[in-house]
């Protein structure tokens, strides 16, 4: 019963987390700041960044919002979204999501390995394909919150991934990212990240 009201509640927007539009437009001034990490263009020139641009408006919303409530631990981020509103989260957000996201190219050398676990995980180590979540096209899923990873700098994913897996990071829903990345080794965790990097 609880789990049902909880449903509604999401569904009709009477919980805090419901999801409402940004303004991309005034969302531009207040992104500025990013852009010496993340470029104006949203694609981090440097790879330990994550590219922004295409990314769910839904998803950077609720990263911006876990960062400045301390939810998520990121220190470079320190004091940069400490006075974010709730609607300069969305504004933000919605202005990176309109921007063409980043194409990128995989390293031939760890494709076949990222592409297997990718499509169809292993299911020796019980670890399930990506696509169930993120897609075929690595574009994620806007509704669910789940992130577009397809353009993204591959030591970024590895080390978002690694965080999961050793526990520093714990912003996924129901323990679904930590659970998956406990089982990955480092070759999966960089053959998987080098995968989405290219995968369109």
């Amino acid at each position: 019963m609880k789990k049902l009201l909880v449903s509604l509640a999401v569904t009709l927007g009477l919980v805090s987390f419901a999801h409402a539009a940004g303004d991309a437009k005034a969302g531009e001034a207040k992104a500025a700041i990013c852009a010496a990490c993340h470029s104006a263009n949203g694609i981090a020139m440097i790879p330990n960044y994550p590219n922004l641009a295409g990314q769910h408006e839904s998803y950077l919303t609720k990263q911006i919002m876990e960062i400045r409530d301390g939810v998520r631990k990121v220190p470079e981020m320190t004091g940069i979204v400490t006075g974010f509103s709730d609607q300069d989260a969305q504004n933000v957000a919605a202005y990176f999501a309109a921007l063409p996201k980043n194409l990128g190219q995989a390293d031939p050398a760890l494709l076949e390995r990222g592409q297997e676990l990718y499509r169809a995980g292993d299911m020796a180590k019980g670890i399930p394909a990506c696509t169930a979540c993120h897609s075929p096209n690595g574009m994620g899923n806007e509704q669910a919150k789940y992130p577009v990873l397809s353009g993204q700098n591959p030591a970024y994913t590895a080390a978002a991934l690694k965080k999961f897996r050793d526990g520093e990071r714990a912003n996924d829903p129901n323990n679904m990212m930590r659970a998956i990345a406990a089982k990955m080794s480092d070759k999966d965790i960089e053959a998987v990240s080098n995968y989405v990097f290219g995968v369109n």
